[in-house]
């Protein structure tokens, strides 16, 4: 395998989504030399909801879900996850922060990927070093500093 497998699939069609070339070019660089499998599924409110509820107790919808397939062997090709990304949620969060539609978006996939290769925001320490690496990604596409003005 040469490159990352991402397969994009789309379960909602409320609210805006990038089409999969742009989802996967991000998500293949938030995964830098990995060559691993990843799923994107873009969702609804109505799932987002449910899967939050389900596996975080909290009963919202959300911007992104991750879902790692279990302990990480490492093994190239072999699938690394699921992504769940709530397409009118980060469509009103784009809009409340000033953001365009693909800055917030990339920022999204890229949390994701970066969530299922282990990466949290549980701690000071593990927030500092994920956003460095989010800002890395989202700079190479051009996109400002997702965290400016926070």
């Amino acid at each position: 395998m040469s490159e990352a497998s991402v397969a994009v699939l789309r379960a909602t069609k409320v609210g805006w989504a990038p089409g999969g070339a742009r989802l996967t070019e991000w998500a293949r660089a938030a995964l830098g030399k990995e060559r691993r499998e990843v799923c994107i599924r873009i969702v609804g409110a109505r799932e987002s909801r449910r899967l939050n509820h389900l596996f975080r107790g909290k009963d919202y919808p959300t911007n992104v879900l991750s879902f790692p397939y279990g302990p990480d062997d490492g093994q190239a090709g072999a699938p690394l996850g699921d992504i769940a990304i709530c397409a009118s949620v980060v469509v009103r969060e784009a809009r409340a922060q000033g953001k365009t539609l693909a800055a917030h978006w990339a920022h999204m996939v890229v949390h994701g990927v970066l969530h299922l290769q282990g990466y949290d925001h549980g701690t000071d320490a593990e927030a500092a070093l994920m956003e460095r690496r989010e800002r890395q990604v989202l700079a190479r596409f051009g996109f400002a500093d997702p965290y400016d003005g926070e």
